[in-house]
């Protein structure tokens, strides 16, 4: 099984400056644990539900405080032809849960671990 298959397609997506407060209400109204942090249509960050309590037990104005200073940079990406097995291990070795997906570049879609254990358990 891909990657391409069980991905969300449908990302969200804030820009560097946005605050972590706009980041939070727009992942608790999508339901969603991660936002792709993107300048210029290019990936450069991912903030997950982590980072936002993170962020929270450190400073006492962190929602006014912008996303770019939380997010994680550079964040470990996947292809949307990779294993759904070789996803799960990067997320294992890589402790987090949720992996973004570039295809030439761009960001099109996001994998969770909650993703893979649905795929693995069917």
């Amino acid at each position: 099984m891909k990657v391409s298959e069980i991905m969300s397609k449908t990302l969200t997506i804030v820009e560097p400056e946005a605050t972590l407060g706009e980041a939070a209400t727009m992942m608790g109204e999508r339901h969603v644990g991660s936002v792709v942090v993107c300048e210029d249509d290019r990936l450069v960050g991912i903030l997950t539900e982590r980072d936002i309590v993170r962020a929270l037990s450190r400073e006492h104005d962190a929602p006014q405080r912008p996303v770019v200073e939380w997010m994680t940079k550079d964040p470990t990406t996947t292809d949307p032809s990779a294993d759904v097995k070789e996803a799960l291990r990067t997320m294992v070795d890589g402790g987090f849960r949720h992996l973004p997906v570039l295809e030439g570049g761009r960001a099109v879609g996001m994998v969770s671990i909650r993703d893979v254990a649905g795929a693995m358990a069917d």
